[in-house]
């Protein structure tokens, strides 16, 4: 069976002017094979002979007919990958994915806004109409199982967003995981790329990412952001340990605990001082 978006091995039956006419060798029937017969153009075509077997790409032309190429675009049916944007337009988006015709990237199946240049990840699917088209949601497309485990340094492409859940990441553009909401720190948006590591493996196979540094790396940097931020507050912060943690991560991107870790050692620093329930910078004498 000839299988749209697919990369298969075609029999040419016929010759025409204007290409040449391939079949399913494995079709015994020859009036469908014949019926169902997909067009190879002639500016495509070199030395081959009728009966001969061609590997092809099949999809469809400006006029929506399957058609053949013998040039291998950069994703087919059910890939994941990231393609450039060629043109935006009222429709959509449209992709460079190595054919003639570019891949259609509907409104509807974006989860971020394109540009044109720009880089984006997604899956290759057919629509309604029977059309090959392609969609920024790749969960669907990506794999559970993946090779990593607890503590993995992993990097991956950002492509959707949960206000509930977090940042879904495609690791590897390949497989399924996700940054948790409270592991979101400082900005983060739809097709970034990240580094992280694994904070477990659940039990469907799925990631989960924390992209903040292990704890003994992580508290200096973090040192340095209380201490910033106790400067753009003219010495005094505004807010203690016992603040709410989405005062925290919004102001210093950290959790609650790695904050009152980081204000612990900057204590024994002599760096600031706590009292009368305030956090003060300690100045210089």
């Amino acid at each position: 069976m000839l299988k749209l978006g697919t990369i298969q091995e075609c029999k040419l039956l016929k010759k025409v002017n204007f290409g040449a006419y391939l079949i399913d060798p494995e079709e015994t029937d020859y009036a469908k094979a014949e019926r169902e017969s997909v067009l190879l153009p002639a500016k495509e075509l070199e030395n081959e002979e009728i009966g001969e077997r061609i590997t092809v790409f099949l999809y469809r032309d400006s006029e929506d007919r399957m058609i053949a190429t013998k040039r291998k675009p950069l994703l087919t049916l059910g890939e994941v990958g990231k393609l450039r944007v060629s043109q935006v337009n009222k429709m959509g988006a449209f992709l460079d994915w190595g054919l003639e015709k570019d891949l259609f990237l509907p409104f509807r199946q974006q989860t971020g806004k394109v540009e044109e240049g720009q880089m984006v990840l997604v899956a290759v699917y057919t629509d309604k109409s029977d059309r090959l088209c392609s969609t920024m949601n790749v969960y669907p497309y990506l794999e559970e199982r993946s090779p990593y485990h607890t503590g993995d340094d992993v990097k991956g492409t950002v492509y959707e967003e949960s206000d509930q859940y977090g940042f879904f990441v495609a690791v590897d553009d390949r497989y399924s995981a996700i940054i948790p909401r409270k592991e979101c720190y400082g900005t983060i948006c739809i097709g970034d790329e990240i580094r992280g590591r694994v904070g477990n493996v659940r039990k469907d196979g799925k990631l989960n990412i924390s992209i903040r540094e292990k704890a003994y790396l992580q508290i200096e940097p973090d040192m340095e952001k209380v201490l910033d931020l106790l400067e753009d507050y003219g010495g005094v912060l505004p807010f203690t340990e016992k603040a709410d943690p989405d005062v925290i991560r919004r102001e210093l991107g950290m959790s609650k605990n790695e904050f009152k870790r980081a204000v612990g050692h900057l204590y024994k620093m002599r760096k600031v001082d706590i009292s009368d329930g305030k956090i003060r910078l300690v100045k210089e004498v």
